[in-house]
């Protein structure tokens, strides 16, 4: 017998599909394979739950949580995380006990993780997932369309000191304020590890939103840089053709991670933006990150997170940057939000006339 004829569907009927996992058809889902040594990124792999540890939860594709049982057969993707709070995971698959690295679905063997955070939930893999064919199932073949860039809607970058920084906030608040102001927004996650949080931070402020598992990545870390340009351009690009005239796109993590400097250093993504909002936990942090972003040669034209949530901090970052410290309700104003957009749009344009 080999590993492809073990067939797949009525082990599956009951699993639980994880987000990162959301694009795919499950009725492809054919047979097992547990060839382990082929497993790249984004493979889709059946596991079993053997004890429940920090991650609780499974986030399932359709956007809500699911209690984890010992026993319960998920259905995860193989991938990096990259997350200083949490788990440092590296995309490896073999046949005995793995590690769930992020609720949205992410497993493999974690190799460091943050003090306060309890022993991963282990799982059991049973086997990669295959299609009718035999190939196994990988959420890149599931990805919207590539698109050529698009150059016509304004862009807004949303950055931030850290993890935990306060960059959905932002995000989610920035571009509900700009859709109050008349604008037409959608928001994109461009980088990160699959999770539903900042997706439907995005839909509860009333904006559509996509995130680069859209883009065929279960996550971004130790992706090229290349290939994650290449999402950018087709989700800004999708999110025109479907209206929007004004795009928030956040980037995960702070300054420092891999990728991030990547994008600030030379990519098509810093080019591309038309203005940048920072988030940063304190005055440090906000004062640490407008040097990090001139030393790429940006600036921000605000900055926002859990510094704007105190008086004294916004009071101290404000003085040390000469930056607008504003918090969600400010960015929920559109009177506020349509004065700092436009007219550092306007400077850009003007300056590259």
């Amino acid at each position: 017998m080999t590993f492809q004829s073990i067939h797949a569907t009525q082990i599956l009927a009951n699993a639980k599909w994880a987000f990162t996992t959301r694009r795919a058809n499950k009725e492809d889902a054919t047979y097992l394979n547990k060839d382990y040594k082929t497993a790249v990124v984004g493979d889709m792999v059946l596991c079993k739950i053997l004890e429940v540890g920090q991650h609780k939860n499974i986030q399932l594709s359709d956007r809500r949580n699911s209690a984890s049982y010992p026993g319960d057969l998920v259905v995860l993707c193989l991938g990096d995380r990259y997350a200083p709070d949490q788990f440092h995971c590296k995309a490896e698959l073999k046949d005995g006990p793995m590690q769930l690295a992020a609720g949205g679905g992410i497993v493999g063997h974690v190799v460091a993780a943050h003090q306060r955070m309890n022993r991963p939930t282990s799982v059991q893999p049973l086997g990669l997932l295959t299609n009718a064919q035999g190939k196994a199932m990988n959420v890149a073949d599931y990805a919207l369309p590539t698109k050529a860039p698009n150059n016509d809607v304004t862009v807004i970058g949303v950055f931030g000191a850290s993890m935990n920084s306060g960059k959905t906030t932002a995000a989610a608040s920035l571009a509900h304020g700009l859709r109050r102001a008349g604008h037409t927004v959608a928001g994109i996650k461009a980088t990160g590890t699959g999770a539903f949080g900042d997706f439907n931070a995005f839909e509860d402020a009333g904006i559509p939103v996509t995130d680069f598992t859209d883009a065929g990545m279960a996550t971004t870390y130790k992706m090229p840089l290349e290939r994650i340009e290449r999402g950018f351009d087709t989700l800004v690009a999708t999110a025109a053709e479907n209206g929007a005239n004004m795009v928030v796109v956040e980037i995960a993590d702070g300054v420092f991670q891999r990728e991030t400097r990547a994008i600030l250093n030379q990519s098509r993504i810093r080019e591309r933006l038309d203005g940048i909002l920072f988030a940063a936990p304190d005055a440090l942090g906000a004062f640490g990150g407008v040097t990090v972003l001139e030393r790429y040669g940006l600036s921000p034209f605000a900055i926002s997170g859990m510094v704007s949530c105190s008086p004294l901090a916004s009071a101290e970052a404000a003085q040390i940057t000469g930056l607008p410290i504003l918090s969600r309700e400010e960015l929920w104003d559109r009177a506020v939000v349509s004065k700092l957009v436009a007219r550092h749009v306007r400077q850009l344009a003007l300056s590259a006339a």
